[in-house]
């Protein structure tokens, strides 16, 4: 059976890291950008990360942080992953030495393909929804078709993600990874158990499915 990763993105509570690794969440998400609903400082995501079992993947967010911002981050908090959400160049995000994925927000007109193409040595490429002044976060989708086929990098999709709909876009772009953030919210930055639950039931049916075991 095919087995794409899921991230819980955007957590605050220690209580929701139990959450979400005990309902089989393969990465969760710490965000770093304080204009975030959904931002923690390192005192926070110590607590958080404490909570967090073994081989279970922990990925620090950061949006154009200066480079001492993340050193800091990376000195105080066990980060596996970084993820850079912003208008970071390659060179920028491989100083650091570490596993990152890059982000790209997605909307028509988009050279999807040259957009990624400087991040060669990332893990993979976040694909996330554009919105004006909004780097990530928006609980909307876009237009998959824009995404079908245009990398042969593994992608990571997210963008208004949900129990809902996610099925359908693993079935049109079979993504490596899928990142769920407020989808699986009661209200920004309070993840529901119920609705985490219902997200991870919802990838793993639509891996069989594309896999063709059901």
């Amino acid at each position: 059976m095919a087995y794409t990763r899921i991230k819980i993105c955007g957590i605050t509570r220690p209580e929701d890291a139990q959450v979400a690794v005990a309902n089989g969440a393969d990465a969760i998400g710490l965000v770093f950008y304080a204009k975030s609903p959904r931002a923690v400082d390192t005192a926070r995501a110590v607590e958080i990360v404490a909570e967090v079992a073994p081989f279970v993947t922990v990925v620090a967010l950061f949006v154009d942080a200066s480079q001492s911002t993340i050193e800091q981050v990376l000195a105080a908090v066990p980060v596996d992953v970084i993820q850079f959400h912003g208008q970071e160049s390659a060179t920028y995000c491989e100083q650091f030495e570490r596993p990152y994925l890059k982000a790209v927000r997605v909307k028509p007109g988009l050279d999807l393909g040259a957009a990624v193409a400087p991040y060669g040595r990332a893990r993979g490429v976040l694909l996330d929804s554009w919105q004006d002044g909004v780097p990530g976060g928006t609980g909307k989708t876009f237009d998959w078709q824009l995404a079908s086929g245009r990398i042969a990098r593994p992608m990571v999709l997210a963008g208004g993600l949900d129990a809902a709909n996610v099925g359908a876009a693993m079935a049109q772009l079979q993504p490596a990874g899928v990142d769920v953030s407020g989808g699986v919210e009661s209200a920004p930055g309070i993840k529901c158990p119920r609705r985490i639950a219902e997200f991870v039931r919802a990838v793993r049916a639509a891996d069989l499915i594309n896999s063709g075991d059901e």
